[in-house]
């Protein structure tokens, strides 16, 4: 950030001066898929237990190219991640908004910037401080909104969020699945259609809510961006160009053909009235099912084979369809992963 962005940054509402943050961007990462986890907690947050150092190191493990530190109402630890990041791991700077009626992620702040979080759904507050993240180009994310804990359930209308947490890690580390996310993806997948008609849909997106070891990139979201840089990363989940992964050993395609025109994961299709091919590859799931969904619910169902990667592929029409996207569960349930959807029109 140059001096003039601090500058204006100094501006901002609840302001604290931080170091300056490098890299601004991954130098030679250029357009692609990248790993992500966008919720991740130090010991400066109630109940975790990682430093810094700690939680950059696990994320290099598991195969991130970017986690975001956001902090249970705080910027502490801003000044920390400038000598952890790398060309090989981006920092996005935010935090973790825990109001008294439902918890929030403010992402792509400035170094310092910290959010307010002292109000509830009977202020008629938060409308305010989400848009000012939006002015300082931040996204904003609901949080696990059915967690299972006084304040946990989030009461405020998704209205003016970027997109919505519907796979949630658990403060447990031997099990990536719960009811409540559960509930989350069902509600997501309820309000698609209605949001997909009006032209404004919510994206998914699925963190690990990491606060101890072992946690973290179970779950993760993975984007598609132009670069490994804050602004491209939060403009693909803004967009809904992603999908969100149990594990790294977990890998998904998702591509919906129409005629000579193709489309992928949080993109349009122009069917020009022709018969639609979806295909989805996958692998890191052996004995899996891929499930198909649409706004008429659960359309398809089909194993994935016990010994490697698989391929299925559905036929629809846009007549049929309005949008596809498709859920990978283990053989016991569990969530392995989930796409945003692709729409057919």
């Amino acid at each position: 950030m140059d001096g003039g962005a601090v500058s204006e940054a100094k501006t901002k509402p609840n302001y604290v001066p931080e170091p300056q943050f490098p890299p601004v961007r991954a130098a030679g990462r250029g357009r692609g898929w990248y790993r992500g986890d966008c919720h991740v907690h130090s010991a400066r947050s109630l109940g975790g237990e990682l430093t810094p150092g700690q939680l950059a190191a696990a994320a290099r493990r598991s195969g991130l190219d970017f986690i975001a530190i956001t902090e249970h109402n705080t910027a502490d630890t801003h000044g920390a991640w400038g000598q952890l990041a790398g060309d090989d791991l981006l920092v996005i700077l935010g935090q973790e908004a825990t109001t008294r009626t439902g918890h929030w992620l403010a992402l792509g702040l400035d170094p310092g910037q910290v959010v307010e979080w002292r109000y509830d759904v009977c202020d008629d507050l938060i409308d305010r401080y989400v848009s000012q993240v939006h002015q300082a180009d931040g996204l904003c994310v609901v949080a696990h909104p059915h967690a299972p804990y006084p304040g946990g359930v989030f009461m405020y209308p998704f209205d003016g969020f970027d997109a919505v947490e519907v796979w949630n890690g658990l403060w447990r580390s031997d099990r990536p699945w719960n009811a409540d996310n559960h509930v989350a993806v069902a509600e997501w997948g309820r309000t698609l259609a209605a949001g997909i008609h009006a032209g404004h849909w919510l994206p998914a997106i699925g963190n690990s809510d990491t606060h101890l070891h072992g946690q973290i990139a179970v779950p993760h979201t993975v984007v598609l961006a132009d670069e490994l840089s804050t602004s491209a990363v939060l403009a693909g989940i803004r967009a809904g160009h992603s999908w969100i992964a149990g594990s790294a050993a977990v890998s998904l395609s998702l591509h919906v053909l129409a005629g000579d025109r193709s489309a992928g994961i949080g993109e349009q299709l122009s069917t020009e009235g022709e018969p639609v091919v979806v295909r989805a590859m996958v692998s890191g799931v052996p004995s899996g099912t891929v499930s198909f969904h649409t706004d008429r619910g659960t359309v398809h169902q089909a194993p994935l084979p016990g010994d490697g990667p698989g391929s299925i592929e559905w036929r629809t029409t846009a007549e049929e369809a309005a949008f596809v996207r498709v859920e990978i569960r283990r053989p016991g349930q569990d969530m392995a992963a989930l796409t945003n959807p692709v729409i057919l029109y």
